[in-house]
């Protein structure tokens, strides 16, 4: 008769006085601070090396003694509280007066993407878009912005690259142990788990809210995977941009949809809401009918929810651009149009370029008809942008329309080499 298989995990017992290792393990500032990185990189080099430089993965496997020998070598304990200090004043350090940054006590920034890419312990991210939104959540830190993000928690994630000897490319896809990134569950006031319910054709899809500490900010991910789901919709949100258009159209609706509701479960009101490419544009159909819910009609919420609203393009040619079946949409979104009493045509036109054409829904529309605020990435991108956007506004040439552009950058203390380190400044030192 076969005995029961049990698993058994052994973790080692961080000394009382290495316990903030686990705080600093925790807080994704590790991701642009390097003493921070150097310090558990000392303990165990190989190690460090092994866990893909994870810190709260690195602590798990530490071997008892090599932790215990740091509690009381003082050189270490010198160096780790010199990574506390720089990392308690960074916490602690007085917010930009509102006067500087022209926002109210009550200002809240919301900024959603389907990506983050902040450093390779959270793999919720496959190229420039995630490192773009992960190097804004970093400056929004720096600079005390009023900020929240939001994203999708992927299982698998993107998939690794290798490139073989005769220049093929070979995609490697693996899942994320939640328990080795730096994230944790948000806990409701009753003890368990934050669930959002998101509603879908002939059922409700739960995701569970998981949160990342960004420096000063926090980082919300909806994750799928719980048991509360079907084996289908557990599935919806495992591969950063795999499937097909449903799985695409479902990831969006959790993202857009879910990350709203979120954000209201959470007591939390962005007075501005950033979407980060059209991926997230679901948002504003789920603003829309929240704002209905309060009495108003549809233009007059449709307008409400634009005029807090900014858009970011990043793809510079048509094709990239999302677009779902009209069918499709329909589908999804029957019970929005019950809720909000608008019928098919005034849904689908939210997706449409120009008045009656098309038969498709394109989410780069919906993104400019819920938005007052349009931006490429460069000033040639955003002149792009203007002529493939240009039937939005057919009274006027692309030279004129509304769509500007905000030049990519990068944090500089993610990227600059260590060697040139010394005597730059970060973006709160040219705001002070």
């Amino acid at each position: 008769m076969p005995g029961t298989r049990y698993q058994l995990e052994v973790n080692p017992e961080i000394p009382e006085n290495l316990s903030r290792l686990q705080q600093l393990a925790n807080n994704l500032w590790y991701s642009w601070d390097r003493p921070t990185r150097a310090l558990f990189a000392r303990l165990s080099p190989g190690l460090w090396r092994a866990t893909q430089h994870s810190p709260k993965a690195f602590l798990k496997r530490i071997e008892q003694r090599r932790i215990d020998d740091a509690g009381e070598d003082p050189v270490f304990l010198g160096t780790l509280h010199r990574v506390l200090s720089t990392y308690d004043a960074y916490q602690t350090t007085t917010p930009l007066t509102q006067q500087k940054l022209g926002l109210g006590s009550n200002d809240l920034i919301a900024y959603f993407c389907a990506e983050f890419g902040f450093h390779e312990s959270l793999p919720i991210y496959s190229g420039g878009l995630g490192i773009l939104a992960g190097d804004h959540c970093k400056g929004a830190s720096d600079l005390r912005l009023p900020f929240v993000a939001v994203g999708l928690l992927y299982r698998q994630g993107y998939f690794r690259q290798t490139i073989d000897r005769d220049g093929h490319q070979h995609a490697h896809y693996g899942d994320n142990d939640f328990a080795d990134m730096p994230i944790d569950p948000v806990i409701a006031q009753d003890g368990g788990d934050v669930l959002v319910e998101v509603d879908f054709p002939g059922r409700s899809v739960w995701a569970k809210v998981w949160q990342a500490q960004v420096g000063n900010n926090r980082l919300f991910l909806l994750d799928t995977d719980i048991d509360k789901n079907s084996d289908e919709d557990r599935s919806i949100a495992h591969q950063l941009y795999g499937g097909d258009k449903k799985t695409r159209i479902e990831q969006e609706i959790l993202l857009g949809v879910g990350g709203a509701r979120t954000l209201h479960k959470l007591g939390l009101k962005p007075t501005v809401w950033h979407i980060n490419e059209g991926h997230a544009a679901f948002l504003i159909l789920e603003r829309i009918r929240a704002l209905m819910a309060n009495n108003l009609t549809f233009d007059t919420a449709l307008e409400a929810a634009a005029a807090n609203t900014v858009f970011t393009t990043h793809t510079p040619v048509p094709a990239g651009h999302d677009h779902f079946d009209d069918e499709m949409m329909a589908n999804y979104f029957a019970g929005f149009c019950q809720a909000t009493g608008l019928n098919r045509e005034q849904l689908l036109g939210l997706g449409r370029t120009t008045k009656g054409g098309g038969n498709d829904f394109n989410m780069t529309a919906l993104a400019l008809h819920g938005s007052r605020h349009h931006n490429g990435v460069s000033r040639i991108h955003g002149e792009v942008s203007s002529r493939i956007c240009g039937d939005m506004w057919p009274e006027i040439t692309p030279y004129e329309n509304p769509m500007d552009y905000v030049t990519n950058a990068v944090h500089v203390p993610t990227f600059l080499a260590t060697d040139w380190k010394v005597g730059t400044c970060t973006a709160l030192d040219v705001i002070h």
